[in-house]
């Protein structure tokens, strides 16, 4: 055993001893981290222990593996990688501005398994035969997607999706270069008035990082309840509630799906709803909840606008046999004011590439659409002729005329 774990194992039974919680007292257990390396060190110099190396580098792989995730930790304190997944014990891939790399970190079955426990400790959340798959938030608000045998072939799969907070505004997306300006300004203005937005892209195009950045335009006075899978949002205002779905127990009871917390949600006397992610029958719920004067947002996996807008209105479909596309086509044209679709470009950089407006109308199942912003030549332009929700903007007080005529 080398050095390094000897003085682990000393930390870990100190821990045990008086009783520390690695996870909230952090300034007890660096102290303690501290004072075990230096009275190794002072062993060692007798040369009975093998030597500790560069003390600095000792404390801070000892510190993460007593009350970090070990040898993840590195990774995920790196403000570069953007995600990390594990294939199998000797296979850690890290991606890196859009791109993947194979890493020269290995560990082993039982090292996994430690790691994919402690991160769902603070969780509560379970994984085993019965269930098999698990999505949790870690502290720092990654998100943790797990599988394992016999789902996967023979290895547990370990992805990290980290929330590297790098826009919580709409200004700083125009800094990224992901708006332009005068698209930025529609957008905030958007949001004051109340418009419903639909936010669309593919995993990774920024979709989360865009409610976060739309949400922050919204009015201090309002109150705020968010809905999701798991916590990823972070939205800067003061009026916040924040709700997730719970796994069942070992009994198979206590299940709350996104449904029963939108349904929830309207209980809390909600001035605008935000849903983080609709995937199935859930959309119905939340087109009911906008359709009732409730402003609000959501994100949708989608390859386009225009894809986003057939998805949203195929997925209500699966609430059951007795909703019908007669249904819930008119509903989403008098709900839905606006699609944002986001892109990620082969180089890594996110990009709002199209802003689209849905009009009132309806003729043969479609409805009328209109683009608002489009990207071209690499400059998300205006395009609109005309402005989307006029009755929205009015009561906002938004003067249409200047929001369409300024210019970046």
């Amino acid at each position: 055993m080398d050095a390094v774990r000897l003085v682990e194992g000393e930390v870990r039974e100190l821990i045990r001893r008086r009783g520390l919680d690695p996870s909230r007292q952090v300034g007890e257990v660096q102290l303690l981290v501290h004072d075990a390396v230096a009275d190794y060190e002072e062993r060692s110099v007798l040369g009975v222990l093998p030597p500790l190396g560069r003390l600095d580098a000792a404390r801070k792989q000892i510190y993460d593996a007593v009350a970090g995730f070990g040898a993840l930790q590195p990774l995920l304190d790196d403000p570069t990688i953007e995600e990390v997944w594990i294939n199998a014990p000797s296979e850690i891939y890290v991606a890196r501005n859009g791109e993947s790399e194979l890493t020269a970190l290995s560990l082993t079955d039982q090292q996994v398994r430690d790691l994919v426990e402690k991160m769902l400790k603070s969780s509560g959340r379970r994984l085993d035969l019965s269930s098999p798959f698990v999505d949790a938030s870690l502290p720092d608000g990654s998100r943790l997607h797990v599988v394992i045998p016999d789902v996967t072939r023979t290895h547990w799969s370990v992805n990290i999706r980290k929330f590297i907070a790098r826009a919580s505004r709409l200004e700083h997306l125009v800094e990224l270069g992901t708006l332009s300006p005068h698209a930025a300004r529609f957008l905030g203005a958007a949001v004051a008035g109340g418009l419903n937005i639909l936010v669309s892209g593919a995993t990774q195009a920024g979709k989360t990082t865009m409610l976060n950045c739309l949400g922050a335009s919204i009015g201090p006075r309002e109150r705020v309840i968010t809905v999701e899978e798991i916590f990823e949002l972070q939205l800067p205002l003061r009026d916040v509630v924040g709700l997730q779905c719970r796994q069942p127990n070992l009994e198979g009871h206590g299940e709350i799906p996104l449904r029963r917390l939108v349904k929830e949600a309207l209980r809390m006397r909600p001035d605008r709803l935000i849903v983080g992610e609709v995937r199935e029958a859930e959309s119905l719920d939340m087109l009911i909840a906008l359709n009732s004067g409730l402003p609000g947002m959501c994100s949708v996996h989608a390859n386009s606008a225009h894809d986003a807008i057939t998805k949203i209105c195929t997925l209500p479909l699966l609430a059951g046999e007795n909703i019908s596309s007669s249904f819930v086509v008119p509903t989403v044209a008098s709900c839905i004011d606006l699609v944002v679709h986001c892109a990620r470009l082969p180089g890594g950089q996110r990009r709002v590439t199209e802003i689209m407006a849905l009009g009132r109308r309806v003729e043969n199942g479609v409805i009328e659409s209109s683009p608002v912003f489009t990207r071209i030549d690499g400059s998300l332009e205006l395009t609109a002729t005309s402005m989307p929700a006029e009755e929205k903007f009015a009561a906002a007080g938004v003067d249409v005329s200047s929001l369409l005529g300024a210019r970046a």
